[in-house]
């Protein structure tokens, strides 16, 4: 299933690409993400749940940098699978950042594949649900940030 979208954070770039790469900062603003820890430098874990429906899952991921030009755009590949292996999802996301009027612009995408239970679910459905995840992330992330950039008064 391929997404994509933008979304504007009103703070300067560096800080958006830093905030990309802070697994605390992405932990927090993954709805339902219990941990996240840095493997290596271009290898995270994370741990997160997701309810789609009467149904909750538990997914233990891992993310792979393939490809960065900092702090302009990350291509990365998470694999996970739930602990009792019902679910499995894997995605190839992009990221690009560009300066904007009043910050960073951020475009995404993703090919996003869930197999097993949940992938039982439409695709329509499926994409509400992960639409809706990616809006709360975007929210979080956007606020987050921009409270940073106030703090530090850059915009």
């Amino acid at each position: 299933m391929q997404l994509d979208g933008s979304f504007q954070v009103p703070a300067p770039r560096l800080l958006v690409w830093e905030g990309i790469r802070d697994p605390a900062l992405m932990a927090a603003c993954v709805p339902g993400c219990q941990s996240a820890e840095r493997i290596t430098d271009t290898s995270f874990r994370a741990v997160v749940t997701v309810k789609f429906g009467p149904i909750s899952a538990t997914f233990n991921l891992v993310l792979e940098i393939e490809d960065e030009v900092p702090p302009t755009s990350l291509a990365a590949r998470v694999k996970g699978e739930e602990g009792s292996r019902a679910s499995t999802v894997s995605a190839l996301s992009t990221l690009r950042l560009s300066e904007a009027m009043d910050g960073t612009q951020v475009d995404w995408s993703a090919d996003v594949a869930v197999a097993g239970r949940l992938g039982k679910y439409g695709l329509g459905l499926m994409r509400k649900k992960i639409e809706s995840l990616s809006a709360d992330f975007t929210a979080a992330f956007a606020a987050r940030l921009a409270a940073e950039a106030a703090k530090q008064g850059a915009t």
